[in-house]
């Protein structure tokens, strides 16, 4: 008989809701830790209509980037995150969009938490398609608050160490 591997993880998963204006539309995003994925959904006026993953466990290259504080690279996403476009992309605007959210925030739990190898799903529901650098940084900050639950700090600035 073949043995079967059971982990022992909290139940209910671990989970952090916020919401705030993001441009004037109100957004709400919640974040669901489980063993094998971390669930990030980012929604405005109840629409969740593009999802995306992210899988942290980066390229083969076995590179490991440095984001060093005289960098000028640290608002810019690991290039070894590979955001795929599950369904739902809505035009190359919107699907480029999501794709960069998605490769920023997977970016920001590999720097929060480096050893992480899960896979990231994000859901997506933006109102718009809102280009400007202030509403990017605005849901960055948001995100930030749900990850600052999830995930520990980590203090050295790794970024996904590559399998």
């Amino acid at each position: 008989m073949n043995s079967i591997d059971v982990r022992e993880d909290p139940f209910p998963s671990r989970s952090r809701e916020v919401s705030g204006q993001v441009n004037g539309v109100a957004t709400e995003i919640v974040s669901t830790s489980f063993a094998d994925k971390i669930l990030i959904t980012i929604s405005q006026e109840g629409r969740l209509s593009q999802w995306i993953q992210v899988p942290l466990t980066g390229s083969s290259s076995g590179v490991v980037e440095m984001n060093l504080p005289s960098s000028n690279k640290g608002l810019l996403p690991s290039t070894h995150l590979t955001p795929t476009t599950l369904f739902g992309g809505g035009g190359e605007e919107r699907e480029t969009l999501g794709q960069l959210y998605a490769a920023q925030i997977a970016s920001q739990i590999c720097l929060r938490s480096p050893d992480d190898r899960r896979i990231l799903v994000l859901g997506l529901g933006l109102a718009k398609t809102d280009l400007e650098r202030e509403a990017f940084f605005d849901l960055l900050e948001l995100v930030q608050q749900v990850l600052a639950y999830l995930l520990p700090d980590n203090i050295l600035g790794v970024v996904c160490m590559s399998t």
